[in-house]
Parts: C-alpha cells; sequence; structure tokens
C-alpha cells in the first residue's frame, strides 16, 4: 500500500478537532483508491503529516520578492530597463496629450466612453503592475467618473486571456497528469482572466465544481523589471525631494512583497485556510475550500462559487438580497482583519467578493493579504477613538506609536491642525466622514509637517479604500468609520489588553474627572456590535477594577458612585422634610437641601447608563439574577462594594458632625 501526502496548509493546525477530522469536519484520511497495478493507494488529506514539506519544495526561489538580486539582474541589462521605460512613456504620454487636446476641443473628457476605453486598452497593454492600479481605481467612484468605472471594472476578471495550450502546459507541469485525466469537465475557455492568471471552470472525478485558476506565462519578469523601475525612481524622488518623509523604497518592497507572493498558488492556497480559520466563523462570511491533492505553484484548485459581484446591485436586489447588509458584514469581517487578528486581505476589489444566492459574502482571491503588528493595531483603535470623540491630542500621540512620527518631534503646531482636518461644518460626528476624505486631508498635512508614511500602512488604506468605494457604489451615504465604532466600543470595553485598558482610562478620564459622557457613548455604541456580550463586560470590568491596572479608575469611580448614592440620599431626605413641612404641618423640622447640580448631573448619567444597559441585547433580568447572585459572592465585588460603604458612611459621618457644629 502507497501512502500519498497531499499539499496542505504548512500552518500548525488546531488538535482539538475530534475524531481526526479537518477544519471543516471533514476526515483527514479520504479514502483507499485500488491502482492500476493492483496496489492500494491510502489518500491522506492530513496536514499533522509530513506533506508541508512537500508543499515547501515545490516552491521556487523566483516566488520570493529580492529587491537585490532583482537589482543586480537588470543592471547588466541597461537595454533592457531603457526599452520597457520607453515601452510605457509612449503610449502614456499619447494618452495625456489625447487629453490634453480634447480639453482644448471643448471635449467632455470624464463622459467620453473612447478615451475610457482607451484607457483601459494602455493600462492592459503595460502589464499586471499597472492593472492592479487600475483595479484600485475601479474602486472609487467618488474618484472615477461613471464612465471611466465602468470600463476599468472590466480589469478584474474580463483581461484578454492567453492561449488555452499554455494553460493546459502548465497544469501538466504542475499537477504531473493532463487536464483530462485530472478532472472530470473543464471549460473550454476561460471564464474569468485577471491580472495575474485566468479561470476555468470544471468538475472533479468526485463530482465537486471547482474553480482552477492557472497562472500567466512569463509573470515574474513582467512584473519585475516594473519594480525595478518603479523603486530606482521611487529611491530617486526620496533622496532628491527633501519634502517627501515617507520610506517610498520600503512601500514599494511592501508591495513587491504581496505580489510575488500572489504568484505562489500554495501560498495563496494557505492564505485562504488561514482566513478560513480566523474569520470563517463570522456570521454570513463563507470562505471556499481549497483542493490541496490538485494546487501547485501556478495552478489552483478552489471550490467553485455561484455569486453576484457587489457591484451589480440590480442583479442582486432581484434575487432577494440585500446588498447594504452584505457591505456592513464585509466591514465588520475587515474590522477584524485588520483589527483583532491582523490578518487581512489587501485586495478586496468587486470581482473578489460575491453575494451568494443564500445570502452571504464569500471572498475570493486570496494572494495579497498582509499583516498588522498588535502594537500597530492597538494604534489604529486608539486612533479611531480618539477621532470619533475629536481628542487631536491623544491621535496626534497615536501617530507617534504608528510611527508616522518620529518620538522628538514637537506636536504642539500637529494638534490644532488635526482639529481643523476633522472639524466639520455642519457639527456632525467625526464618523460621518468617509475614510477617503479624512486620507485626502491628512495627505496635504504630511506635506507641512514632518510625517512619513510607514511601509505597511500603504495596504492597509488601499484595503479600506476600495472597501470603502464599493461601500459608497451601493450605498452613497454609507459611512465605514460609523459602522466601525461600535465594533471599537466593543473592543474597548472587553479587551484586557494594557495598551486598551490605558486607552479607556484616557478616554473616561481628563484632569482627574470621571467623562460620563465617554462612557455612555460606549455603552449605546458597543450595544450595536454584532458579537456584543454584556456579561463578558460585566466580568471582565470587575477583573479589571479590582486588579492594580485598574487601581485608578477603581478609585475615581467609587468617588463617583458615593457621590451618585450621596445625591439619591439628599434628593430622599429632601422630599422627606419638604413632605414633613408642607403637606403635615410640621414646621419645626427643618427643610433637607436637596442635591448639588454636579451631584444631580452624576445621578442622571447614572440613570442614563441604566437606562442604556436594561436596552442592551442579552440584558435579562431573569437571567441575570443568578448571574448578580454570583456576583455577590465574588471577593472583587464584595471589596468594591465594601470601599463603596466606607467612603458613603465617612461622608455621611462628615455632614452629620459638620451640621452638628453649624448648629
Amino acid at each position: 500500500m502507497i501512502v500519498k501526502t497531499l499539499p496542505p496548509s504548512s500552518r500548525p493546525i488546531q488538535e482539538d478537532r475530534p475524531n481526526g477530522t479537518n477544519r471543516r469536519g471533514e476526515l483527514d484520511v479520504i479514502d483507499i483508491v485500488p491502482e492500476k497495478n493492483g496496489t492500494q493507494d491510502l489518500v491522506v488529506q492530513s496536514p499533522r503529516l509530513l506533506a508541508a514539506q512537500k508543499v515547501r519544495t515545490t516552491a521556487q526561489p523566483e516566488t520570493l520578492y529580492d529587491p537585490v538580486s532583482i537589482a543586480a539582474h537588470y543592471q547588466n541589462r541597461p537595454l533592457q530597463v531603457v526599452g520597457r521605460i520607453f515601452a510605457v512613456l509612449r503610449p502614456t504620454l499619447s494618452f495625456a496629450f489625447g487629453l490634453w487636446s480634447d480639453g482644448k476641443r471643448g471635449v467632455v473628457v470624464k463622459n467620453d466612453r473612447r478615451r475610457a476605453t482607451q484607457l483601459r486598452i494602455l493600462l492592459t497593454q503595460l502589464g499586471p503592475a499597472y492593472i492592479k492600479i487600475g483595479q484600485a481605481l475601479s474602486t472609487r467612484p467618488d474618484l472615477v467618473p461613471p464612465v471611466y468605472l465602468e470600463e476599468l471594472t472590466k480589469l478584474q476578471d474580463q483581461l484578454p486571456p492567453f492561449p488555452n495550450e499554455i494553460a493546459y502546459q502548465f497544469i501538466k507541469e504542475e499537477l504531473g497528469a493532463p487536464p483530462e485525466e485530472v478532472y472530470a469537465e473543464l471549460s473550454a475557455q476561460p471564464i474569468a482572466a485577471a491580472s495575474l492568471g485566468q479561470v476555468y471552470k470544471g468538475k472533479l472525478k468526485t463530482g465537486e465544481e471547482v474553480a482552477v485558476k492557472v497562472q500567466r506565462p512569463d509573470l515574474r519578469e513582467r512584473i519585475a523589471i516594473d519594480l525595478y523601475i518603479l523603486r530606482k525612481l521611487a529611491a530617486w524622488v526620496q533622496k532628491k525631494v527633501k519634502r517627501v518623509r515617507s520610506d517610498l523604497v520600503g512601500i514599494l518592497d511592501e508591495l513587491g512583497d504581496r505580489i510575488f507572493e500572489e504568484m505562489d498558488y500554495i501560498h495563496e492556497g494557505e492564505n485562504a485556510e488561514r482566513f478560513f480559520e480566523l474569520y470563517g466563523h463570522i456570521q454570513d462570511i463563507y470562505v471556499p475550500k481549497i483542493y490541496w491533492e490538485y494546487t501547485n505553484r501556478r495552478v489552483l484548485t478552489m471550490e467553485w462559487i455561484n455569486g453576484i459581484k457587489l457591484t451589480q446591485t440590480e442583479e442582486i436586489k432581484a434575487e432577494g438580497i440585500n446588498a447594504r447588509y452584505l457591505i456592513e458584514v464585509g466591514v465588520q469581517c475587515s474590522l477584524r482583519q485588520l483589527l483583532e487578528h491582523g490578518f487581512f486581505h489587501a485586495d478586496p476589489h468587486p470581482g473578489n467578493l460575491l453575494a451568494t444566492p443564500d445570502g452571504k459574502l464569500a471572498y475570493l482571491d486570496f494572494g495579497m493579504m498582509s499583516e498588522i503588528q498588535p502594537a500597530q493595531r492597538y494604534g489604529l483603535i486608539e486612533a479611531i477613538v480618539h477621532v470619533v470623540n475629536r481628542d487631536f491630542e491623544g491621535l496626534a500621540k497615536d501617530y507617534v506609536k504608528l510611527d508616522f512620527l518620529s518620538p522628538e518631534t514637537d506636536l504642539t503646531p500637529i494638534i490644532p491642525a488635526f482639529a481643523r482636518v476633522f472639524a466639520d461644518a455642519e457639527g456632525a460626528s467625526v464618523a460621518d466622514l468617509n475614510i477617503k476624505s479624512i486620507t485626502d486631508e491628512l495627505s496635504a498635512l504630511m506635506y507641512e509637517y514632518p510625517f512619513r508614511v510607514p511601509p505597511y500602512y500603504a495596504l492597509i488604506i488601499r484595503s479600506l479604500v476600495t472597501l470603502e468605494g464599493i461601500a459608497i457604489f451601493i450605498d452613497p451615504n454609507f459611512k465605514v468609520l460609523s459602522e466601525a465604532y461600535p465594533y471599537v466600543s466593543k473592543r474597548l470595553l472587553t479587551d484586557p489588553a494594557p495598551q486598551l485598558r490605558a486607552s479607556l482610562q484616557d478616554l473616561l478620564f481628563k484632569d482627574g474627572r470621571f467623562r460620563w459622557n465617554r462612557l455612555e457613548n460606549l455603552l449605546r455604541n458597543a450595544r450595536n456590535s454584532q458579537d456584543y456580550d454584556l456579561n463578558l463586560v460585566l466580568n471582565q470590568g470587575i477583573e479589571f477594577l479590582s486588579s492594580e491596572r485598574g487601581a485608578f479608575i477603581r478609585d475615581k469611580l467609587v468617588d463617583e458612585s458615593v457621590n451618585g448614592l450621596d445625591a439619591l440620599g439628599k434628593n430622599v431626605l429632601h422630599n422627606f422634610t419638604s413632605l414633613l413641612r408642607e403637606r403635615v404641618g410640621l414646621t419645626a423640622v427643618n427643610k433637607t437641601p436637596a442635591a448639588t447640580v454636579e451631584q444631580q448631573q452624576t445621578l442622571e448619567h447614572i440613570k442614563h447608563i441604566l437606562g442604556i444597559l436594561r436596552e442592551t441585547k442579552g440584558f435579562d433580568p431573569v437571567e441575570l439574577v443568578p448571574q448578580i447572585a454570583q456576583l455577590l459572592v465574588n471577593s472583587d465585588v464584595q471589596r468594591l462594594g465594601q470601599q463603596v460603604a466606607n467612603r458613603f458612611t465617612q461622608k455621611a459621618v462628615a455632614r452629620l458632625i459638620r451640621q452638628l457644629l453649624v448648629s
């Protein structure tokens, strides 16, 4: 019996799945298949075996982006480089001259379909690197006129295909057999052709419908020379133009890394597996399955997804699917990608996001992925909080943490500059602004002050701006920040990370005073988050308040609670003495003063918070009774209760002594 191991993900797999099942609950051992020579073939799909070694050995060095070796290669080929520069400049300048000429003749260029078609053809001819630029522009209805948008959208999956003969040869080389022996069916022509490959619809011999992606020929050479030229240009600009402080070379290298990874379909399959592990559980998110036994470096076989592009709003509506809801799902998924796990889809254009017939959002094409480190994730969360709450001093400090500003930068002139950027003439919430407008305003600021753009930021903003572009296409009034803040609020209230606890403290306190309105805002927004758990908030809040890290908030919160109780007691006593004097006629009884304005405000805030909690999903008095009983025997809760009681008693005794001395 010959044991075959199939190429699975090389990442560690969780070991808590029952009965040896894999990530989708399938058995690791698929079947025992008889071979023609009479032996039996045990097909194993388990990532726990050494199959990962087989996968990695098939990966070629050319799938890794190495700017040094690329530079060494093209430095000895100046004629090839110069030829490529002229090949790009000649049609580009010709197109630009045509636009200028049209403008002089009074032609409305933005409505000229002929020029829009020329631009699409130009980008297609220039090659994959420029097609990527066109794809990014195709998601920006706020930047690109509708006629051009319609043409550029075709760059997502309607590029000219390469010959079937080459694709079939790649399948044979990568999978070890011609297509007719590997697949039961394969479409006669590609059903989609994108910048790096083309896709056929097929069917496995076991009956599953699949998408078979085959890479374009000579891809590495065409992309490498463009990256080399652009990197040289970036280095020259970075050196000669003093106003440019960003690491342009680093940004370009980050993009180069992602594009070269995208050319390795084994790596893309691993990305899909990891994406499923992290986000496949989110409601109405669907991630297609990878068929590893039919996947290698230049051929990827994955589950076929029947779906409609999110930008095809009429077709989606005809199917009875709510496109705006799917965008909300996509935003929530993106927030978890960027702010929770850090592993994110860097190319969410409409061709990669489909609405399935059962109303789910399916992600495709996991070639261009990237990661954000924890410190950067926490910094982004803090920045969103400070933007929404107009805390521009905190925002300036966030930019230092995120490496946009050096630690020695004088923030004094930058803080009012932020205030000008985020000022809203109509007085609406900053959350009503869109990411594109904020990005544009900040880009202008970066020329005035010593900002630098770190390399990781380019792909983050590309991902967010692309997603926002789709959202605006579906609903022009869609605001990503407004959708994001409930999730961010939930994270602030539930995440035990020291960075976010410190941010929560900064948010709730200013000059030693507790800002009840900020807590109300957090609770009001957090309850709108899909996975907000009120019990988790209560439990983690108590754990934090009883710890050393929560000492500052605990002391201030105890003081505020005492003020609230004191105000309540004063009001009760004031009403009681008033009743005795005015209705009963006991004028000998002195009327007790009511709570002060400040105490009354504290009491009102506490009432508002109790009201918010009552309206929060998961708040059920019947279910909370046993939880409250459990909390009452909690030593941390008892300690907090004792602190409140002691402070309240001390305050009552002090007031009594003061009244006795006065009388």
